[in-house]
């Protein structure tokens, strides 16, 4: 894991479209940590390709090890997952309480020993995150739950949850996917209405069927399962898709900054809101089975490029985590934009430092954002809130003129890999250092 006092010094382009070459996308940390958490459902040995190298994943198996599972590398991208030897069932609290994604590990767990303990999850502080959810949820299943010393403790009733109807008032992705989970060794049938329908839960559904489970309605939001008593078993590799929000972020780096800039490894069907809306801003590029090409880019200036008005939504919407991204873009274009974002009441905060760098944006509310360009950016010191505006700082201190240094580049690296190794292939001056 990257030192926390660690910083990104990035050179800025001045408005020109240097970038050049290829990247290509990782795999998705959104899909594998949910992956990694279901090993726990299964006996013998999981075998994960395509994984991302970013810190989330050494929480993960941090936390998995801590119960009580074995991890082999085999190489920098595979990886090998026995929890046959699982006894434990507390899941590390000083590593919980920095990630997110741990409460993914509470549906499993509960679901093969019949108990959990955690506390309240932590992660990047962008809003609101109740965790009421998952606790109601195990309740409907059969489960008790005590809060002590800021631990909750979820007890199965005679040591196995018992399926049953489970709706999301609002749609949950890391919800769906715990109870996608919880439900494989319950006695009976789940059944999870309003389910979210992102690709990572289509992904972990499918991985779950290749184990022996039983999932109707995949691709829905309505999902069933029948619940079994016996482990799942996987006798192949599973590959963890490519990051969405990873590709996106690399789409919008390369509409403002690549000139001859080939984007690979990504699903282009996974990003379609982003490219519909860059594609009404009249960004041009060429689309690929598994790839976005931009040719020719540096004859176009941004300011031929028009505002659109972006709302995100979950999925197929237009992604929350690329709206900070975004909004960097719109800052670049001719026009007025208006940015809503419905998911988080906490995510507009990182603009107060594009607006330090130059860019004439208005918040609203915790919601609204009006967003006016083109606007020249000007190099300046900053802070990274979370992962998403992390990288959205990245893309700003590209566009902009001179010298910009970011830190609490710690959360960068929760989940993208060695971007600036990459983004130096491309020809971006970028260098990690020492604060």
């Amino acid at each position: 894991m990257k030192n926390s006092e660690e910083m990104f010094l990035v050179e800025g382009l001045g408005g020109e479209k240097k970038l050049n070459g290829t990247i290509s996308i990782s795999g998705s940390k959104n899909t594998f940590l949910p992956l990694a958490a279901s090993s726990l459902l299964f006996e013998g040995e999981v075998r994960l390709k395509n994984i991302p190298e970013i810190s989330d994943l050494l929480g993960m198996f941090s936390m998995l090890q801590g119960l009580g599972a074995e991890i082999a590398h085999h190489t920098l991208h595979e990886v090998t997952l026995s929890t046959d030897g699982v006894k434990s069932s507390l899941l590390s609290p000083e590593i919980a309480k920095k990630m997110r994604g741990s409460v993914l590990l509470s549906g499993p767990t509960l679901a093969r020993l019949g108990l959990v303990s955690f506390p309240h999850p932590g992660g990047c502080v962008i809003g609101e995150r109740p965790i009421d959810l998952f606790l109601s949820g195990f309740e409907k299943m059969g489960a008790e739950v005590e809060l002590s010393n800021e631990i909750y403790t979820v007890t199965a009733e005679r040591g196995r949850l018992r399926g049953a109807e489970i709706f999301f008032p609002i749609q949950s992705v890391t919800g769906t996917e715990t109870f996608l989970m919880a439900g494989v060794l319950a006695e009976g049938t789940t059944i999870i209405k309003n389910a979210a329908l992102e690709p990572e839960i289509e992904s972990l559904a499918n991985f779950l069927v290749k184990g022996g489970a039983k999932i109707s309605g995949i691709g829905t939001t309505t999902l069933m399962i029948e619940g079994r008593k016996e482990l799942l078993s996987l006798s192949e590799e599973y590959e963890v898709i490519p990051d969405r929000i990873e590709a996106g972020s690399m789409v919008i780096l390369g509409a403002l900054c690549g000139d001859n800039l080939e984007i690979t490894n990504l699903i282009p069907k996974h990003i379609e809101s982003l490219l519909n809306a860059l594609l009404r801003s009249g960004v041009e590029f060429e689309k690929g089975e598994r790839s976005i090409i931009f040719r020719e880019n540096g004859k176009r200036k941004n300011e031929s490029f028009h505002g659109v008005n972006i709302r995100t939504h979950e999925y197929p919407g237009f992604p929350t985590d690329l709206q900070a991204p975004m909004v960097v873009f719109l800052s670049q274009v001719s026009g007025e934009s208006l940015v809503f974002e419905t998911i988080f009441e906490g995510r507009l905060g990182y603009a107060e430092d594009i607006i330090r760098m130059g860019a004439n944006i208005k918040v609203w509310d915790a919601h609204r954002a009006t967003v006016k360009g083109p606007s020249i950016l000007h190099g300046r010191r900053l802070e990274s809130p979370d992962l998403r505006a992390g990288l959205a700082f990245i893309i700003a201190a590209l566009v902009s003129s001179g010298e910009s240094t970011i830190e609490n580049i710690h959360y960068i690296d929760r989940g993208y890999e060695k971007i600036e190794e990459r983004l130096a292939r491309l020809g971006a001056k970028i260098k990690r250092v020492r604060n």
